[in-house]
């Protein structure tokens, strides 16, 4: 079969009336708050089993308040010790597939906050034509999958990847629900694709229906495919305050991309995140990704824009670190990288590191932990 690109089909699916707006999910986003993040008191639709979003939602509120409990209060207590008061308020997190709570814990004063991993966003419109028993499977599944969210601060790879099909898609579920857990409320729900120039291309309805047929393939050969429509990888997620309509809208857009330099370097996402100019940075939990060779334009893209980054011992080696005129302050305990895979010439300069600094302490986990299981986060950020 011969293969059409999704900018052929695009092509096809535009008319003269161009002036067709995007299509807003707000509605299915707003649904996946209330029935799935268990945001809100709102009556739930005809068709939902009142008993079982119930139950779902009295587990979803014990993890909830430990997750306040453990992390959201004390690292952002942690952070405001920390952070320059004149930070960038747009935010780039790299290999940070489901993790828009983590973001709002580093950043809480954000306005715009880009998430980039592997796993697309997701359909939004399956969750309401699941039937009784299909919603108690993908809540049971979510719940499982989202575990690590709420309990360790981070997802798993494996996590992420069940969540890939199904009618509960990861990559959405998980940051409405990070953003439920922060007591925000979705207000817009786009999806869109980049121009080769980097801009955004909002989805209109026409385009995405054209686009239906076509399945969205896996990032990375590691990785698997989805099951929902290519139309879905990229999402645009607008929120603030619940109940508050005069609250600041919150920009979040997630998109699903290989960062490897095989993809990266002189693409249209590369293009969109040096427009942003000076940014607000962080990562964790990226398998020591930013270490290799592989990977180092998406690691040029930071040192050559970031302002300040927050990160756990995945984040800028210290070589590179100091060549380009950055400094390194460490908390907790580095005694080795946490997954045997990493780079064990930059693993020793990250022990050399902590060990050359006072122990500070950190009170919550920020990521991985390392090889002896110790919490740790480092603050990267310019020389003065």
């Amino acid at each position: 079969m011969r293969f059409v690109s999704v900018a052929v089909i695009l092509a096809a699916a535009a008319s003269p009336a161009s002036a067709e707006q995007p299509a807003d999910f707000v509605a299915d986003a707003k649904l996946f708050h209330r029935v799935v993040a268990c945001g809100g008191t709102e009556p739930l639709p005809a068709g939902f089993d009142a008993r079982l979003v119930e139950k779902h939602c009295a587990e979803m509120a014990r993890r909830y308040e430990r997750f306040r409990t453990k992390y959201i209060t004390p690292a952002q207590a942690f952070f405001a010790e920390l952070r320059p008061a004149d930070v960038p308020t747009t935010v780039v997190y790299p290999f940070g597939g489901g993790d828009l709570a983590g973001a709002l814990v580093t950043y809480p004063g954000a306005r715009e906050i880009t998430t980039i991993s592997l796993e697309h966003a997701g359909d939004p419109t399956r969750l309401a034509k699941l039937t009784k028993s299909q919603l108690r499977t993908a809540l049971a599944e979510f719940r499982a999958a989202s575990a690590g969210l709420l309990t360790l601060n981070d997802s798993t790879s494996e996590n992420m990847r069940k969540l890939e099909r199904g009618g509960i898609p990861g990559q959405l579920s998980f940051h409405i629900t990070g953003m439920t857990a922060h007591g925000y409320e979705p207000v817009s729900l786009k999806y869109f694709t980049l121009t080769d120039d980097g801009a955004i291309k909002y989805l209109t309805p026409s385009e995405i229906e054209a686009l239906r047929p076509k399945k969205a393939k896996k990032k990375r050969a590691s990785w698997v495919d989805t099951d929902f429509s290519v139309a879905f990888t990229n999402m645009e997620l607008s929120f603030r305050k619940a109940g508050d309509p005069k609250a600041p809208v919150i920009v979040h857009r997630h998109f699903a991309a290989n960062l490897a330099n095989n993809g990266f370097p002189g693409s249209p996402l590369e293009k969109h995140l040096r427009a942003k100019g000076k940014v607000s940075a962080m990562t964790k939990a990226a398998s020591y990704l930013i270490w290799n060779a592989y990977f180092s334009g998406i690691r040029d893209y930071l040192l050559s824009n970031m302002a300040w980054m927050a990160s756990d011992s995945t984040g800028i080696p210290p070589r590179f670190a100091r060549k380009a005129g950055f400094t390194q302050k460490t908390f907790g305990t580095f005694k080795g990288a946490f997954l045997e895979e990493a780079d064990p010439v930059t693993s020793a300069q990250m022990v050399e590191l902590w060990a050359k600094q006072p122990r500070r302490k950190l009170p919550f986990r920020y990521g991985y932990p390392d090889a002896e299981k110790h919490v740790h986060l480092m603050i990267t950020e310019p020389a003065k």
